[in-house]
């Protein structure tokens, strides 16, 4: 009988480190089922939900990052931190005295800080998965005693104590297998138009769509057309605008059509974001979130800018009328659009979860 192996990735918090965790988790037992992986995450992310609906093993933690504002409630949680840290710990030995884990992954965030650590002192391999160009704090802390990092951006590599594998970001399966046939049907859009797709995160971004209810009257009427998600809180606010040209959702079911129909992405600049948009080939105009941790959607819009693939707009120091002239120039130069989505498709890293995989299989084989 083959022995199960015990595997823990720990990561979450957001979508951003928990959605490569979850693609790491089904390649590894896909690519061999005699792995148990055990989630690790925090009581205070989106893992609580995630986790629990998709029937994954999991252990959340009572821990948060350090509260910056200076008011009574982030005091107060600043000063629980100790507490939480003590308990979490405690937690996390139990954890690993149980499961006896060959291998600890980390994809960031703060709830995968405690499980690396604890790995470490075993002397458990450890692989970390950084998403940024600029690498989170968990990264640059574990990163010079971990035996793999994988990157996601070349830029990430100036950053880390560590000889990093470059392999792109673990992305949604399919997410390049639109259909435009299907999508224009679905989103009821003219298949003759130019079409851009404008998106803020799965939440929305409220600043985003304050700007394209500014602007999106005067582009309708250059003949292009819109699929505009404003995210769930945001979509009571913006619903009138939508007509024949724009299309108005709360949230986007089917992302890979959304895709496959667009011509133009305007958008932030996250690493998924990124890399679900190169993995596309899609040319885009970024709007990397100012107050981003470490400005790392700024070094992600960076890494596209440069390489032909993305134009950055500053969000805020552009006037309307300059922003609607860029959209428009852009989108009516056939040359150009072709370009950049020939650029985007060179930052394309197909193979980021299955180089990952083979890693665990490789790391574990003599533990």
């Amino acid at each position: 009988m083959t022995e199960v192996r015990n595997i823990i990735i720990s990561g979450g918090g957001t979508g951003g480190h928990l959605f490569p965790a979850i693609a790491i988790r089904d390649q590894i037992v896909k690519d061999n089922p005699r792995f148990n992986v055990h989630f690790v995450g925090s009581i205070y992310g989106i893992e609580k939900n995630v986790l629990a609906h998709k029937g994954y093993k999991h252990t959340l933690l009572p821990v948060s990052g350090l509260q910056r504002q200076l008011n009574l409630r982030s005091i107060y949680k600043n000063l629980l931190l100790p507490y939480k840290l003590v308990k979490s710990n405690f937690l996390v030995k139990k954890l690993f005295s149980e499961l006896k884990p060959a291998l600890i992954i980390g994809t960031g965030g703060y709830a995968s800080a405690i499980p690396l650590m604890e790995g470490l002192k075993r002397s458990i391999p450890v692989i970390i998965q950084e998403q940024n160009a600029f690498p989170g704090i968990t990264t640059r802390w574990f990163s010079k005693r971990a035996n793999e990092v994988f990157i996601a951006f070349k830029e990430a590599q100036d950053f880390i104590e560590n000889k990093c594998i470059l392999s792109g970001n673990p992305i949604r399966h399919g997410i390049d297998k639109g259909s435009r046939a299907n999508g224009f049907k679905k989103f009821s859009l003219n298949d003759k138009t130019k079409t851009i797709l404008i998106f803020g995160g799965s939440q929305g971004s409220l600043s985003i769509n304050n700007l394209i209810s500014k602007i999106i009257e005067p582009l309708t009427k250059l003949n292009i057309q819109f699929i505009w998600q404003t995210g769930p809180s945001n979509y009571d606010q913006f619903k009138s605008f939508e007509n024949k040209f724009v299309k108005v959702l709360p949230f986007i079911e089917n992302m890979a059509n959304a895709y496959a129909v667009s011509d133009l992405v305007i958008c932030r600049s996250g690493a998924l974001t990124c890399s679900e948009i190169t993995y596309c080939g899609k040319p885009s105009i970024l709007l990397p979130l100012k107050n981003s941790t470490g400005d790392h959607q700024r070094k992600n819009a960076e890494s596209l800018s440069k390489n032909g693939a993305a134009i950055i707009a500053e969000e805020g120091s552009l006037a309307n009328e300059d922003f609607i002239e860029l959209i428009d120039d852009l989108i009516r130069s056939e040359k150009k659009l072709k370009k950049m989505a020939a650029n985007s498709l060179n930052l394309r890293y197909p193979n980021a979860v299955s180089e990952i995989s083979k890693s665990a299989m490789r790391l574990t084989k003599n533990v």
